[in-house]
């Protein structure tokens, strides 16, 4: 593999049917990329792919890639637990090695406007944001896919002026906005997509929860709704939510650790623990959604062991403490990018 390494981490609106989501991930497929990660899930009906390569093919990996969802997903049927505005929810490009964001940025641009040219709406985030108000994702994906028609007739009540329209595509509910929804694409540093599971079915606890943690905390309203103000979470970089998960009979606080060197996963997990403790309930386990950082595991493990031991010990005592494997397997050759690199599957 080419010694400069971007990686791409697609996620598409289907999660349930596998050979829908195999023709996807085939799209991808070609010399100087990887397939790090295939993550389907039912649930949230949303698969995360993650790969890796040379620039100038993950680049075409991620046109055709995007290409084939929007010819194989239809959104008017679609429905999840996981908020999204479209067949491909989300694109963000990651410098992993000799590769700067801003060089990200523009491959993110290049395939918005290739995208574009599909007559479908496509936003631009992050680091490839036109401005400042469009960097956020959530703030962009506001009202989700059921809130497009409204938002393209500029009478959405989720949006101002500035985040209303697509940067580049459609801008009206066409044929094709319809079945596509739209497309969101960016460049991003490294983000860890962290579940913590509740031992309960109710989401209840688990949405209490996401409204603590999360650094935008918790909006609280005077009686009469005239009034109101907002909590800081208890957690720095993160954003979460609590939703249910039916086929596990659990629910989960579902975060974005934004900066897991400010916020780890020992972070997250520790702090929801005690919350659960406090609040007559448990956790069982978590998940990680995607890969993550060799550092990002060792420092979990350092937080749990202490000093003195190995690498390999420190990231099986992670797997441990955390829960890693509590919802399928947790195998670390294929989740710890630098391993997965290194190993990857053609």
């Amino acid at each position: 593999m080419s010694s400069t390494i971007v990686e791409c981490v697609p996620n598409i609106s289907e999660g349930r049917d596998l050979e829908k989501i195999n023709r996807i991930v085939d799209a991808a497929r070609r010399d100087g990329v990887k397939i790090l990660g295939v993550e389907p899930d039912p649930d949230y009906n949303r698969t995360v792919i993650t790969f890796a390569g040379s620039p100038a093919e993950v680049e075409e990996s991620a046109i055709t890639l995007i290409e084939m969802a929007i010819h194989e997903i239809d959104m008017r049927t679609h429905s999840g637990e996981h908020p999204r505005m479209g067949c491909v929810d989300v694109c963000p490009f990651i410098p992993i090695r000799n590769i700067s964001m801003d060089e990200c940025a523009e491959m993110a641009r290049r395939v918005a406007t290739k995208i574009s040219h599909h007559d479908v709406p496509v936003f631009l985030y992050g680091f490839a944001a036109t401005t400042d108000e469009r960097t956020l994702l959530s703030r962009l994906r506001k009202g989700e896919y059921e809130g497009l028609e409204q938002r393209f007739a500029g009478t959405s009540e989720a949006h101002t002026e500035a985040t209303m329209m697509p940067d580049m595509g459609s801008n009206v509910w066409s044929e094709n906005s319809q079945r596509s929804g739209a497309i969101t694409i960016g460049a991003r540093d490294i983000l860890l997509a962290y579940n913590v599971n509740i031992d309960d079915s109710n989401p209840y606890v688990a949405q209490q929860i996401g409204s603590i943690v999360r650094s935008s905390g918790r909006l609280i309203k005077s009686d009469d709704g005239e009034q109101k103000f907002r909590t800081k979470g208890l957690l720095q970089h993160v954003q979460g939510m609590g939703v249910p998960l039916e086929s596990h009979n659990i629910s989960q606080v579902s975060m974005n650790l934004q900066n897991y060197r400010v916020t780890n996963l020992h972070h997250a997990f520790d702090t929801i623990d005690s919350l659960c403790k406090n609040m007559n309930s448990s956790t069982k386990g978590s998940e990680l959604v995607g890969l993550v950082p060799l550092d990002a595991m060792i420092q979990a493990g350092q937080w749990y062991g202490g000093e003195g031991r190995s690498e390999r010990e420190y990231i099986d005592l992670a797997i441990l403490k955390l829960g890693l494997d509590s919802i399928g397997p947790f195998d670390p050759n294929k989740r710890i990018i630098e391993w997965a690199i290194e190993e990857g599957q053609e």
